[in-house]
């Protein structure tokens, strides 16, 4: 469980990445949570939007994929979410 301070950071961190996970309108599939694993396992901390022809709640679906993956959420905005996961790297030091 990340601290307050650490999840800050991490929004900082992030404020200049562009998504790089799309959420259609097939919302949650084995693909795209296998997709998403693999970018975590990469990079920690991503950005995923979920797309206007998306017609299921946004937050039931940030929620199930944080569960899903093990994953620390660290921001919300619109239809852009952030969400983090530490690496055997450890690139961020938390």
């Amino acid at each position: 469980m990340l601290t307050g301070k650490q999840r800050a950071r991490l929004k900082q961190e992030a404020h200049d990445f562009k998504p790089i996970i799309n959420i259609g309108k097939n919302s949650i599939t084995d693909d795209l949570v296998k997709a998403i694993d693999e970018a975590l396992e990469a990079r920690e901390l991503i950005k995923v939007k979920i797309l206007q022809n998306n017609l299921d709640d946004q937050e039931e679906i940030i929620d199930t994929l944080i569960e899903r993956l093990n994953a620390e959420f660290i921001s919300h905005l619109g239809s852009i979410f952030t969400i983090y996961r530490k690496s055997e790297e450890n690139k961020y030091g938390l």
